[in-house]
């Protein structure tokens, strides 16, 4: 039983000592008691329902473990660049299972003023990770797959590698426009590099080709988990 008021710590408790690894740790067991009742609505006749916590549905297939924290819905604001000046967004990004051998991935955004309030829609992308034979080496190792579908427009692929245990960079491999696509679909290739950063939050960075043929920034985020 603790003491009230004064501060003195019960003799089955340990302090939690300002800039010590304990702070981290109640710190991340706090946010868990907010996100860890949260999941994706689902339609309860679905024989087979995504999931983006870890705590519930389906098993993660083995072969994810790797990407397993990416896994959960993502919030928060980032920054884009364009050739007439940056612009901030808001960013959710949803990545859920059903235990298939792959990971669905939802990136939607929309761009905000100088007060952060959204002004519309802006860029969507939805597609799948998995792990697949390096095609660069195919009988060495395995490389992280990312196939992505772009609303603007495109379809692209990429290839890349976990860096440690929580994060992966990504450079793309194959590009094609749809007849549809409008000059916002006019994309050179591109790196990403995501990882999980100090808090628990998703951080990502993307360089892209330029026009000049030169790999410059384009978008980078950090979004702090909201389900899962």
């Amino acid at each position: 039983m603790s003491a009230s008021g004064g501060g003195a710590q019960g003799a089955g408790e340990r302090p939690v000592i300002p800039g010590s690894g304990d702070r981290a740790i109640a710190a991340a067991a706090e946010r868990a008691g907010q996100t860890a009742s949260r999941n994706l609505p689902v339609f309860d006749d679905l024989p087979v329902s995504d999931t983006a916590n870890l705590r519930e549905g389906a098993d993660l297939h083995d072969a994810l473990l790797a990407l397993l924290p990416l896994v959960g819905v993502w919030r928060g604001e980032g920054v884009g660049h364009r050739a007439h000046g940056d612009y901030r967004f808001g960013q959710q990004i949803v990545v859920s299972h059903d235990g298939g051998d792959y990971l669905n991935w939802e990136a939607r955004s929309w761009p905000l003023d100088d007060a952060g309030e959204p002004t519309g829609p802006a860029l969507r992308e939805t597609g799948f990770w998995r792990f697949s034979a390096d095609p660069d080496d195919p009988a060495e190792s395995q490389a992280v797959e990312l196939l992505l579908a772009h609303a603007v427009g495109y379809v692209e692929l990429f290839y890349g590698r976990p860096h440690g245990p929580a994060s992966w960079e990504l450079v793309t491999d194959a590009l094609a426009r749809t007849k549809s696509a409008g000059p916002a679909a006019v994309m050179g290739a591109a790196k990403r590099l995501y990882g999980i950063v100090e808090d628990g939050d998703l951080a990502y960075v993307e360089e892209r080709v330029d026009a000049d043929g030169e790999l410059v920034p384009h978008l980078s985020a950090r979004l702090a988990r909201f389900v899962g």
